[in-house]
């Protein structure tokens, strides 16, 4: 589709439909959600093959666009991984259905009883980059919190998303929920995405899932609400009460596990009474084929002011040492994109200070920075962390995807 004047019209239709879909999902039954879910993990699996068909697909597609390893790690799919798309999306199946669910209840003198419900959210738009798996995550936890979704994949996933929402609209289709719950948008042009960023009579959130540029590209033109997720500029702080050994292992999986996703760390800061552990934390992550741009430790590379507050996305960190925790705190009050920061000590003093002064939707004590993602925090998967502090913060999961409404009971109360 190249056509730039038939995309307002494909755009608006979707928005139609979703709206539609969105208006019957408002009081969908539970187990009917679930069994849509469960439906389409099973279309998953038993479409394997398909998926990572399309997928090849794609990956030619980067490698000819000569996108990095990471990137290229974010983008694949193996029957491994499929097999995790499938786990996410009956994790997200079996969790309690949010909808409905009734935040505070309270008696008001005047005998009105007054309680806050759970609602859906209504049609949610999804703009994401390369990761096909974002596809099913998102289509299910709008599903679950009782939204019709607008997917919108990034160029280099095209194909593979297309395979995965192929799968969900059977889920769908198999527990006699409308088709239209879960929408895609069917081009890789990027004037779709400028349509949906403007669609207020549509869509009720837009929540963007990728890297920096995408992200400003929203928070600019959208007219419609968004939930940011920001960069992951994720710092790790060594204080001199760490443990040497927990150290080496926390920074080598925080970079090394998948250095392509946003949970990755990209800065260590090392206390200056650290520095000997900070210099074999270099050595260890230079051995395992990382780049370290480092200022007060020996490194191949030099550390420059463009480093701090890089995101990388690659295996590349800067290092630095920094006189003490405080230091550490305004290095990272300044160049964090507020998603995930990580102290590593022993001192219960110095992490009591680290979690009270730095404001991060996600802080981390002794554990790696790959934590920071739903499926790890219980939620069965995510749509993004959220960096802002507007309705959501931190991993977005079903809950998060909706608002609530008042439901006020009397019997025959007038005002006087």
């Amino acid at each position: 589709m190249k056509d730039l004047d038939t995309i307002p019209a494909v755009m608006a239709d979707l928005g139609a439909r979703a709206k539609a879909a969105a208006a019957k999902l408002a009081f969908a039954d539970a187990a009917d959600k679930r069994a849509a879910l469960e439906a389409a993990a099973d279309a998953v699996w038993a479409r394997r093959a398909e998926i990572i068909a399309a997928n090849a697909e794609d990956l030619e597609f980067g490698r000819n666009k000569g996108l990095s390893a990471a990137m290229m790690d974010r983008l694949m799919l193996d029957e491994a991984r499929i097999e995790g798309i499938c786990g996410g999306l009956r994790a997200v199946a079996a969790q309690d259905d949010p909808v409905g669910e009734v935040l505070a209840q309270w008696e008001q003198p005047s005998g009105l009883n007054i309680s806050r419900v759970r609602t859906p959210l209504g049609v949610i738009g999804v703009i994401y980059e390369s990761r096909p798996n974002v596809t099913a995550d998102a289509g299910a936890l709008c599903l679950k919190a009782g939204n019709a979704v607008i997917l919108r994949g990034g160029s280099e996933s095209f194909h593979s998303s297309g395979a995965i929402h192929d799968c969900l609209v059977d889920g769908l289709r198999a527990a006699g929920l409308p088709e239209d719950a879960i929408l895609r948008v069917p081009t890789r042009d990027r004037a779709a995405v400028s349509e949906m960023l403007t669609m207020t009579d549509y869509i009720d959130v837009i929540v963007p899932r990728g890297g920096k540029g995408l992200v400003g590209l929203v928070q600019r033109e959208a007219r419609v609400p968004v939930f940011a997720h920001l960069e992951g500029i994720v710092h790790i702080y060594v204080d001199k009460s760490a443990d040497h050994e927990m150290a080496k292992t926390v920074v080598l999986n925080a970079k090394t596990r998948r250095p392509g996703i946003c949970g990755a760390v990209e800065c260590l800061l090392i206390h200056e009474e650290a520095r000997e552990i900070g210099q074999a934390l270099v050595e260890m992550l230079v051995e395992a084929g990382v780049e370290v741009r480092a200022e007060g430790l020996e490194s191949p590379v030099a550390a420059t002011a463009e480093d701090w507050g890089t995101e990388y996305l690659d295996s590349i960190i800067a290092a630095k040492v920094v006189p003490d925790l405080d230091a550490a705190i305004a290095h990272i009050q300044e160049f964090s994109s507020s998603h995930t920061d990580c102290i590593l000590a022993e001192d219960p003093a110095a992490v009591e200070r680290f979690f009270e002064r730095i404001d991060s939707a996600i802080l981390m004590h002794n554990a790696s920075t790959q934590f920071a993602d739903g499926g790890e925090f219980g939620m069965g998967a995510e749509i993004g962390i959220a960096t802002g502090k507007m309705h959501a913060r931190g991993p977005v999961g079903a809950a998060q995807l909706t608002s609530f409404k008042y439901l006020v009971r009397g019997n025959g109360a007038v005002r006087p």
